[in-house]
């Protein structure tokens, strides 16, 4: 007759906890990291937004209220008197207009430029290209201010000057474009391209087809980016604009400014209005900026 031991349950030694007590310990310091780092969110948003909270506040305050002691954050008497004399005393419609064009063409030129210059950097393998993209890094080291000076003087040698063209070709190319799009197709498994390659499809389809829908979260994150810096640009439009009828927002703004005195209330009116079409791109484009499945085409 055959006997089967039949183990038995280990015993639970005195300093081995239970399972279902490690389980609840490792979710409540999970809950605690997530509680602290929520907080600490919080705070830094407050710290951020205060200023921004106050800036918005005081362009609702009257002239005479603006440095009156105490100060207050909010308005005893809210008027719009600063938006309105600044949206009357200032072409502020065309200013809009001339701002969006450059902007969106700026932006879809570099989104384009920087995605095809950032592939052929990540995905040939080409000395000459490694060198090409330092270079375009050391760009980063340089100043604005610096190229200044040698940009205006090729922008209108090519009789670009006072024309918006002088302002969208200087800016096509960024290096931080060129960097984000790099870094993002290298990321993208080779398997990938070598797979469409063997499929028989061409390179350009493979750019087309496969790599602009993965970089698509890139793609707009450059473009937000972009279309920010290009609404905000100051110096750069002052330099290359003579004409008032083609003047961008931010030379607008500074038209207010007087050279004796300053009015803040309708300084700070035609500030806030500067940041409506920002704040209403980021809201509406900031759920589409989000990661991209890049291994949906591999098997595991």
């Amino acid at each position: 007759m055959t006997t089967t031991d039949i183990p038995r349950p280990v015993d639970k030694g005195p300093g081995r906890p239970a399972s279902g007590k490690r389980s609840r310990g490792a979710a409540t310091g999970g809950l605690r990291q997530a509680i602290s780092a929520t907080t600490l969110l919080w705070v830094l948003a407050c710290l951020y937004g205060l200023p921004v909270l106050w800036f918005i506040l005081s362009s609702l305050k009257p002239a005479s209220d603006l440095f009156s002691y105490p100060l207050t954050l909010v308005p005893h008497n809210p008027t719009f008197s600063g938006y309105l004399t600044a949206w009357r005393s200032a072409n502020f419609g065309q200013y809009f207009i001339n701002t969006a064009t450059v902007c969106v063409i700026t932006t879809i030129l570099t989104v384009g430029a920087s995605c095809c210059t950032g592939y052929a950097l990540a995905k040939y393998d080409n000395k000459w290209l490694k060198v090409f993209f330092v270079c375009i890094l050391a760009t980063t080291m340089l100043p604005g201010e610096v190229m200044l000076a040698p940009e205006f003087l090729v922008a209108r040698n090519l009789g670009l000057f006072n024309s918006f063209a002088g302002i969208i070709l200087p800016a096509v190319l960024t290096a931080t474009g060129c960097f984000m799009f790099r870094q993002f197709f290298l990321t993208v498994p080779d398997e990938l391209v070598e797979a469409a390659r063997i499929d028989g499809a061409r390179e350009l389809s493979i750019f087309l087809r496969i790599m602009v829908p993965l970089s698509r979260p890139i793609m707009l994150t450059l473009a937000i980016l972009s279309f920010q810096w290009r609404w905000n640009d100051y110096i750069w439009p002052l330099l290359m604009l003579n004409d008032p009828n083609k003047f961008t927002v931010q030379i607008g703004i500074q038209s207010i400014v007087g050279a004796q005195n300053i009015n803040w209330s309708v300084l700070l009116g035609a500030s806030v209005i500067s940041m409506i079409p920002l704040i209403a791109i980021f809201l509406v484009f900031q759920r589409y900026v989000m990661g991209a499945d890049i291994n949906a085409g591999l098997k595991d």
